[in-house]
């Protein structure tokens, strides 16, 4: 039978972390994703219990940067006062799942299942977060595009904990928008969902990022409509996507959706997003 560990302290729990532990974080996604599936908690798995671990939760600003604590849960973010460019990742947030998942499911859980269609990806993608991860040896930062390497798989190494999300000081003028596409609106997985980023200056976009997810095995920043957009007219947007601007997406048939329906929904998903911006500057 495994064994259950709840330490209160960073390096009690890397000490555990070490000895390949399996982390627990929020818990709303520990049983599922490993039911049925091989090489998921043995019977002497030792499963690491963070929630006491204090110095995971938080948000705060430091250092020309925004520190969001691994342990922050989806309602955390969404009540807490962020500068408007966090708005696409608080509208993720009151849309993954239910109110209770709200209250329990954390943002590094979502980041570390790294599944396709994980709500959080799109608009971290758009804000330049990277993720912060510890060991024993130290702390290494690397973007949040590098940490995702494909479905259900990421750089982080059998001793390390993520400990928290950096995410760059955004421009104060800077807007953002978040869009979720399925079968209803709340407890569903998405069939595509996606946010900006965009920044205005004498009506004209002087930065844009834009990203899509469950389009591809990982969700995925959009540089050639990134680069189209600057320096382009508010009214210019109308215009834009254009299908050149989407061939890197990779979308699959799966039970919720075909790739070819998928592929034109991203096209909606994108040009609704850049309606909603623009139609609020």
């Amino acid at each position: 039978m495994g064994t259950y560990v709840r330490p209160t302290t960073l390096p009690q729990a890397l000490e555990y972390r070490r000895d390949g532990a399996e982390i627990l974080a929020g818990g709303t996604d520990f049983w599922p994703v490993r039911v049925g599936r091989s090489g998921y908690s043995t019977p002497d798995a030792v499963v690491l219990d963070l929630g006491a671990v204090g110095c995971l939760r938080g948000i705060s600003r430091q250092d020309g940067q925004w520190r969001i604590g691994a342990l922050v849960t989806w309602t955390d973010i969404a009540e807490a006062g962020l500068p408007s460019a966090f708005r696409a990742l608080q509208m993720a947030a009151r849309e993954v799942g239910g109110r209770q998942v709200q209250n329990r499911g954390t943002i590094a859980g979502n980041l570390c299942n790294a599944s396709p269609a994980a709500d959080s990806v799109p608009a971290l993608l758009a804000l330049g977060a990277s993720v912060e991860l510890a060991s024993l040896t130290g702390t290494r930062t690397i973007p949040l595009a590098q940490f995702l390497v494909g479905p259900r798989r990421t750089t982080l190494r059998p001793d390390e904990v993520m400990t928290a999300l950096l995410v760059p000081e955004p421009h104060p003028q800077t807007r953002s928008h978040f869009i979720k596409l399925g079968a209803r609106r709340y407890q569903l997985i998405s069939v595509v969902m996606g946010a900006a980023v965009v920044r205005f200056d004498a009506g004209k976009v002087a930065d844009a990022a834009i990203a899509i997810g469950a389009c591809s095995p990982v969700a995925m920043r959009l540089p050639a409509l990134e680069a189209a957009m600057i320096g382009a007219q508010i009214v210019d947007l109308a215009g834009l996507p254009m299908a050149a601007h989407l061939t890197d997406l990779a979308p699959i048939d799966d039970v919720r959706a075909n790739a070819v329906y998928r592929r034109e929904a991203a096209m909606v998903v994108t040009r609704r997003l850049l309606a909603e911006l623009a139609g609020g500057v």
